[in-house]
Protein backbone atom coordinates (compact mmCIF):
# COMPACT_ATOMS: atom_id res chain seq x y z
CA UNK A 1 0.00 0.00 0.00
CA UNK A 2 1.26 3.30 -0.99
CA UNK A 3 1.15 6.53 1.58
CA UNK A 4 1.53 9.80 0.96
CA UNK A 5 2.61 11.67 3.53
CA UNK A 6 3.33 15.32 4.00
CA UNK A 7 6.80 15.99 5.31
CA UNK A 8 8.04 19.33 6.48
CA UNK A 9 11.11 19.61 6.82
CA UNK A 10 11.34 23.18 9.03
CA UNK A 11 14.01 25.39 9.30
CA UNK A 12 17.33 25.59 11.42
CA UNK A 13 18.66 21.84 11.80
CA UNK A 14 15.15 20.66 10.60
CA UNK A 15 15.98 19.73 6.82
CA UNK A 16 19.08 17.73 7.87
CA UNK A 17 17.56 15.31 10.32
CA UNK A 18 14.12 15.04 8.04
CA UNK A 19 16.23 13.85 5.52
CA UNK A 20 17.94 11.19 7.87
CA UNK A 21 14.64 10.06 8.93
CA UNK A 22 13.30 10.21 5.69
CA UNK A 23 15.85 7.82 4.27
CA UNK A 24 15.72 5.21 7.69
CA UNK A 25 11.83 5.01 6.82
CA UNK A 26 12.26 4.28 2.87
CA UNK A 27 14.75 1.94 4.02
CA UNK A 28 11.66 -0.22 5.77
CA UNK A 29 10.47 -0.84 2.54
CA UNK A 30 7.08 0.73 3.17
CA UNK A 31 6.36 2.76 -0.04
CA UNK A 32 5.51 6.48 1.27
CA UNK A 33 5.30 9.50 -1.55
CA UNK A 34 6.70 12.01 0.63
CA UNK A 35 4.72 15.17 -0.17
CA UNK A 36 7.27 18.35 0.94
CA UNK A 37 6.16 21.25 2.20
CA UNK A 38 7.72 24.77 3.65
CA UNK A 39 7.26 26.51 6.79
CA UNK A 40 8.87 28.66 9.44
CA UNK A 41 10.77 31.46 9.68
CA UNK A 42 12.98 30.78 6.65
CA UNK A 43 9.93 31.32 4.32
CA UNK A 44 8.55 34.41 5.95
CA UNK A 45 9.94 36.57 2.84
CA UNK A 46 8.65 34.35 0.02
CA UNK A 47 4.75 33.27 1.78
CA UNK A 48 4.60 36.49 4.12
CA UNK A 49 3.74 33.90 6.88
CA UNK A 50 5.91 31.06 8.54
CA UNK A 51 2.39 29.00 7.96
CA UNK A 52 1.52 29.08 4.31
CA UNK A 53 -1.98 27.79 3.31
CA UNK A 54 -0.70 25.07 1.17
CA UNK A 55 1.24 23.61 4.35
CA UNK A 56 -2.77 23.08 6.11
CA UNK A 57 -4.55 21.95 2.69
CA UNK A 58 -1.61 19.32 1.85
CA UNK A 59 -1.78 17.55 5.28
CA UNK A 60 -6.14 18.27 5.00
CA UNK A 61 -5.48 16.13 2.30
CA UNK A 62 -2.92 13.39 3.21
CA UNK A 63 -3.95 12.96 6.95
CA UNK A 64 -0.88 12.49 7.79
CA UNK A 65 2.26 14.77 8.29
CA UNK A 66 5.93 14.64 10.05
CA UNK A 67 7.57 17.73 10.34
CA UNK A 68 10.69 18.65 11.44
CA UNK A 69 11.60 21.44 14.42
CA UNK A 70 9.98 25.25 12.96
CA UNK A 71 11.45 28.48 14.69
CA UNK A 72 8.39 30.89 15.35
CA UNK A 73 9.74 34.32 14.01
CA UNK A 74 10.35 36.77 16.70
CA UNK A 75 8.45 39.95 16.66
CA UNK A 76 5.99 39.01 13.93
CA UNK A 77 2.62 38.54 16.01
CA UNK A 78 2.76 35.30 15.10
CA UNK A 79 2.86 33.19 17.98
CA UNK A 80 3.80 29.14 17.27
CA UNK A 81 3.57 27.38 13.92
CA UNK A 82 3.21 24.24 15.94
CA UNK A 83 0.36 25.82 17.88
CA UNK A 84 -1.53 27.03 14.62
CA UNK A 85 -1.12 23.49 13.14
CA UNK A 86 -3.01 22.10 16.38
CA UNK A 87 -5.84 24.45 16.54
CA UNK A 88 -6.41 24.27 12.68
CA UNK A 89 -6.42 20.97 12.47
CA UNK A 90 -8.07 20.07 16.14
CA UNK A 91 -5.06 17.85 17.04
CA UNK A 92 -6.79 17.45 20.82
CA UNK A 93 -4.08 14.73 21.80
CA UNK A 94 -0.46 15.34 22.48
CA UNK A 95 1.72 11.66 22.38
CA UNK A 96 4.36 12.00 24.76
CA UNK A 97 6.50 8.61 25.11
CA UNK A 98 9.51 8.42 27.14
CA UNK A 99 11.23 5.10 27.66
CA UNK A 100 14.85 4.36 28.27
CA UNK A 101 17.12 3.50 26.15
CA UNK A 102 20.83 1.68 26.67
CA UNK A 103 23.41 4.03 25.63
CA UNK A 104 22.11 7.46 26.62
CA UNK A 105 23.17 8.95 29.63
CA UNK A 106 20.14 8.94 32.38
CA UNK A 107 20.09 8.70 36.53
CA UNK A 108 17.16 5.99 35.41
CA UNK A 109 17.20 2.86 34.17
CA UNK A 110 13.79 1.35 32.62
CA UNK A 111 11.79 3.99 32.32
CA UNK A 112 8.85 3.50 29.85
CA UNK A 113 5.52 5.44 30.30
CA UNK A 114 3.39 7.88 27.95
CA UNK A 115 2.20 11.24 28.73
CA UNK A 116 -1.32 11.84 26.54
CA UNK A 117 -1.72 15.62 27.08
CA UNK A 118 -5.31 17.66 26.28
CA UNK A 119 -3.99 19.61 23.61
CA UNK A 120 -6.78 22.89 22.80
CA UNK A 121 -8.09 23.74 26.35
CA UNK A 122 -6.76 25.40 29.95
CA UNK A 123 -4.67 28.12 30.38
CA UNK A 124 -2.81 27.34 26.73
CA UNK A 125 -6.63 28.44 25.08
CA UNK A 126 -5.27 31.78 24.57
CA UNK A 127 -8.07 33.63 26.54
CA UNK A 128 -6.06 36.51 28.24
CA UNK A 129 -6.26 39.96 29.24
CA UNK A 130 -3.68 42.03 29.55
CA UNK A 131 -3.22 43.97 32.77
CA UNK A 132 -4.72 47.78 33.03
CA UNK A 133 -7.16 46.65 29.62
CA UNK A 134 -10.21 48.02 29.57
CA UNK A 135 -11.56 44.61 29.42
CA UNK A 136 -9.55 43.26 32.04
CA UNK A 137 -10.64 45.81 34.71
CA UNK A 138 -14.30 45.04 33.11
CA UNK A 139 -13.69 41.64 34.02
CA UNK A 140 -12.18 42.42 37.32
CA UNK A 141 -15.14 44.73 38.27
CA UNK A 142 -17.78 41.81 37.07
CA UNK A 143 -16.18 39.01 39.35
CA UNK A 144 -15.93 41.57 42.07
CA UNK A 145 -19.85 42.05 41.58
CA UNK A 146 -20.26 38.48 41.93
CA UNK A 147 -18.01 38.22 45.53
CA UNK A 148 -14.80 37.23 43.88
CA UNK A 149 -11.91 38.69 45.38
CA UNK A 150 -8.48 39.89 44.17
CA UNK A 151 -5.30 40.22 46.06
CA UNK A 152 -4.04 43.24 43.84
CA UNK A 153 -5.90 44.82 41.10
CA UNK A 154 -3.20 45.35 38.62
CA UNK A 155 -3.37 41.56 37.39
CA UNK A 156 -2.75 40.18 33.91
CA UNK A 157 -5.55 37.36 33.85
CA UNK A 158 -5.94 34.35 31.82
CA UNK A 159 -8.85 32.04 31.44
CA UNK A 160 -8.67 28.02 32.30
CA UNK A 161 -11.12 26.51 30.55
CA UNK A 162 -11.99 23.06 30.89
CA UNK A 163 -14.61 21.05 29.58
CA UNK A 164 -16.67 17.77 29.65
CA UNK A 165 -16.08 17.41 26.24
CA UNK A 166 -12.86 18.10 26.13
CA UNK A 167 -11.85 16.16 28.95
CA UNK A 168 -13.81 13.27 28.39
CA UNK A 169 -12.40 12.94 24.19
CA UNK A 170 -8.50 13.57 25.64
CA UNK A 171 -8.96 10.54 28.72
CA UNK A 172 -10.70 8.34 25.85
CA UNK A 173 -7.44 8.20 23.59
CA UNK A 174 -5.59 7.40 26.51
CA UNK A 175 -7.38 4.64 27.31
CA UNK A 176 -7.57 3.17 24.33
CA UNK A 177 -3.81 3.86 23.27
CA UNK A 178 -3.53 2.44 26.22
CA UNK A 179 -5.39 -0.61 25.36
CA UNK A 180 -4.06 -0.90 22.03
CA UNK A 181 -0.73 -1.27 23.08
CA UNK A 182 -1.01 -3.84 25.56
CA UNK A 183 -0.10 -0.58 28.87
CA UNK A 184 -2.12 -1.60 32.38
CA UNK A 185 -2.50 1.65 33.89
CA UNK A 186 -4.34 5.34 33.07
CA UNK A 187 -3.53 7.41 35.47
CA UNK A 188 -5.11 11.32 35.25
CA UNK A 189 -3.17 14.07 36.82
CA UNK A 190 -4.92 17.44 38.33
CA UNK A 191 -5.36 19.83 41.12
CA UNK A 192 -9.04 18.71 42.20
CA UNK A 193 -8.20 19.68 45.61
CA UNK A 194 -7.87 23.42 44.46
CA UNK A 195 -9.50 23.69 41.44
CA UNK A 196 -12.77 22.44 41.94
CA UNK A 197 -14.56 23.60 38.87
CA UNK A 198 -12.05 22.90 36.46
CA UNK A 199 -9.58 20.70 37.32
CA UNK A 200 -12.16 18.65 39.64
CA UNK A 201 -14.31 18.11 36.57
CA UNK A 202 -11.27 16.98 34.89
CA UNK A 203 -10.99 14.34 37.55
CA UNK A 204 -14.41 13.52 37.72
CA UNK A 205 -15.09 12.85 33.79
CA UNK A 206 -12.06 11.01 33.99
CA UNK A 207 -13.45 9.00 36.50
CA UNK A 208 -16.52 8.07 34.69
CA UNK A 209 -14.57 7.05 31.50
CA UNK A 210 -12.07 4.76 33.29
CA UNK A 211 -15.39 2.89 34.15
CA UNK A 212 -15.70 1.85 30.49
CA UNK A 213 -12.41 0.05 30.73
CA UNK A 214 -12.75 -2.48 33.32
CA UNK A 215 -9.13 -3.81 31.70
CA UNK A 216 -7.12 -1.11 32.68
CA UNK A 217 -6.42 0.21 35.82
CA UNK A 218 -7.31 3.71 36.93
CA UNK A 219 -6.33 5.89 39.34
CA UNK A 220 -5.65 9.48 40.07
CA UNK A 221 -2.61 11.91 41.24
CA UNK A 222 -2.80 15.83 42.16
CA UNK A 223 -0.07 17.60 40.47
CA UNK A 224 2.70 18.24 42.44
CA UNK A 225 2.53 14.81 44.04
CA UNK A 226 2.33 13.42 40.44
CA UNK A 227 6.15 15.34 39.90
CA UNK A 228 7.68 13.49 43.10
CA UNK A 229 6.89 10.31 42.31
CA UNK A 230 7.89 10.54 39.00
CA UNK A 231 11.09 11.23 40.32
CA UNK A 232 10.67 9.09 42.57
CA UNK A 233 9.59 5.99 41.40
CA UNK A 234 8.63 6.22 37.91
CA UNK A 235 8.46 2.40 37.41
CA UNK A 236 4.99 3.08 39.38
CA UNK A 237 2.96 4.50 36.11
CA UNK A 238 2.81 3.73 32.70
CA UNK A 239 0.00 6.31 30.65
CA UNK A 240 -0.95 9.28 32.40
CA UNK A 241 -3.38 11.55 30.99
CA UNK A 242 -3.03 15.19 31.64
CA UNK A 243 -4.73 18.62 31.38
CA UNK A 244 -2.48 21.09 28.67
CA UNK A 245 -0.59 23.09 31.18
CA UNK A 246 0.05 19.83 33.71
CA UNK A 247 0.85 17.43 30.66
CA UNK A 248 3.15 20.07 29.06
CA UNK A 249 5.11 20.37 32.13
CA UNK A 250 5.41 16.40 32.81
CA UNK A 251 5.99 15.72 29.24
CA UNK A 252 9.22 17.88 29.48
CA UNK A 253 9.94 16.38 33.19
CA UNK A 254 9.90 12.75 31.68
CA UNK A 255 12.27 13.63 28.45
CA UNK A 256 14.73 14.48 31.25
CA UNK A 257 13.87 10.97 32.75
CA UNK A 258 15.60 9.35 29.78
CA UNK A 259 18.26 11.77 28.47
CA UNK A 260 16.39 14.52 27.44
CA UNK A 261 14.30 16.17 24.39
CA UNK A 262 16.89 14.85 22.03
CA UNK A 263 15.50 11.28 22.64
CA UNK A 264 11.36 12.60 22.72
CA UNK A 265 9.79 11.58 20.43
CA UNK A 266 5.89 13.24 20.05
CA UNK A 267 2.55 12.79 18.17
CA UNK A 268 -0.26 15.57 17.79
CA UNK A 269 -3.54 13.46 16.86
CA UNK A 270 -7.03 14.43 15.81
CA UNK A 271 -10.26 12.65 14.58
CA UNK A 272 -9.11 13.17 11.54
CA UNK A 273 -5.61 14.30 11.10
CA UNK A 274 -2.48 13.40 12.96
CA UNK A 275 0.92 15.43 12.82
CA UNK A 276 4.18 13.73 13.97
CA UNK A 277 7.00 16.10 15.75
CA UNK A 278 9.87 16.01 18.18
CA UNK A 279 9.55 18.62 20.67
CA UNK A 280 13.23 20.23 20.65
CA UNK A 281 13.98 23.03 18.94
CA UNK A 282 15.28 24.26 15.31
CA UNK A 283 18.93 25.16 16.92
CA UNK A 284 20.13 27.10 13.53
CA UNK A 285 23.56 27.47 15.34
CA UNK A 286 24.03 23.88 13.83
CA UNK A 287 22.11 23.94 10.60
CA UNK A 288 24.00 22.73 7.32
CA UNK A 289 27.07 21.06 9.76
CA UNK A 290 25.88 17.52 10.07
CA UNK A 291 26.42 17.30 13.73
CA UNK A 292 22.89 17.01 15.12
CA UNK A 293 20.95 13.88 16.59
CA UNK A 294 17.93 12.64 14.68
CA UNK A 295 17.08 10.22 17.11
CA UNK A 296 13.95 12.32 18.08
CA UNK A 297 12.33 12.73 14.66
CA UNK A 298 13.70 9.21 13.61
CA UNK A 299 11.36 7.76 17.27
CA UNK A 300 8.68 9.81 15.89
CA UNK A 301 8.90 8.39 12.70
CA UNK A 302 8.36 4.76 15.10
CA UNK A 303 4.68 6.84 16.23
CA UNK A 304 3.82 7.56 12.59
CA UNK A 305 4.53 4.07 11.28
CA UNK A 306 2.23 2.66 13.63
CA UNK A 307 -0.20 5.31 13.25
CA UNK A 308 -0.23 3.80 9.57
CA UNK A 309 -0.89 0.34 10.56
CA UNK A 310 2.55 -0.04 9.85
CA UNK A 311 4.07 -1.91 13.26
CA UNK A 312 6.24 -4.33 11.51
CA UNK A 313 8.04 -1.47 10.09
CA UNK A 314 7.95 0.65 13.03
CA UNK A 315 9.35 -2.36 14.92
CA UNK A 316 12.47 -2.62 12.63
CA UNK A 317 13.09 1.10 12.67
CA UNK A 318 12.64 1.50 17.07
CA UNK A 319 14.84 -1.99 17.40
CA UNK A 320 17.76 -0.63 14.79
CA UNK A 321 17.87 2.57 16.25
CA UNK A 322 18.18 0.88 19.63
CA UNK A 323 21.09 -1.60 18.79
CA UNK A 324 22.97 1.58 17.18
CA UNK A 325 22.55 3.55 20.26
CA UNK A 326 23.34 0.38 22.57
CA UNK A 327 26.76 -0.29 20.62
CA UNK A 328 27.65 3.44 20.76
CA UNK A 329 30.26 3.04 17.57
CA UNK A 330 28.26 5.56 14.83
CA UNK A 331 26.21 7.57 17.55
CA UNK A 332 26.66 11.54 17.38
CA UNK A 333 28.52 13.62 19.73
CA UNK A 334 25.92 14.24 22.62
CA UNK A 335 25.69 10.23 22.50
CA UNK A 336 29.58 10.00 23.03
CA UNK A 337 30.44 9.21 19.37
CA UNK A 338 31.80 11.03 16.72
CA UNK A 339 29.20 9.93 13.59
CA UNK A 340 27.20 12.94 12.04
CA UNK A 341 23.67 13.31 11.28
CA UNK A 342 24.12 10.98 8.20
CA UNK A 343 26.49 9.03 9.57
CA UNK A 344 23.80 7.65 12.53
CA UNK A 345 21.14 7.23 9.62
CA UNK A 346 23.43 4.91 7.68
CA UNK A 347 23.88 2.52 10.48
CA UNK A 348 20.45 2.52 11.24
CA UNK A 349 20.06 1.90 7.67
CA UNK A 350 22.12 -0.86 7.90
CA UNK A 351 20.68 -2.41 10.97
CA UNK A 352 17.31 -2.17 8.98
CA UNK A 353 18.68 -4.53 6.32
CA UNK A 354 21.16 -6.49 7.40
Amino acid sequence: MMHTITMIPGDGIGPEISEAMRRVVDSTGVKIDWEIQEAGADVMDKYGTPLPDQVIESVKRNKVAIKGPITTPVGTGFRSVNVALRKALDLYANLRPAYSLKGVKSRYEDIDLVIVRENTEDLYAGIEFEQGSDEAIELIDFIKERGGKFRFEDAGISIKPISVSGSERIVRFAYEYARREGRKKVTAVHKANIMKYSDGLFLRVANEVGEDYPDIETEDRIVDNMCMQLVQKPELYDVIACPNLYGDILSDLCAGLVGGLGMAPGANIGEEYAVFEPVHGSAPKYAGLNKVNPTALILTSVLMLKHLGEREAADKVFNATRDVIAEGKNVTYDLGGTAGTSGIADAIIDKIQS
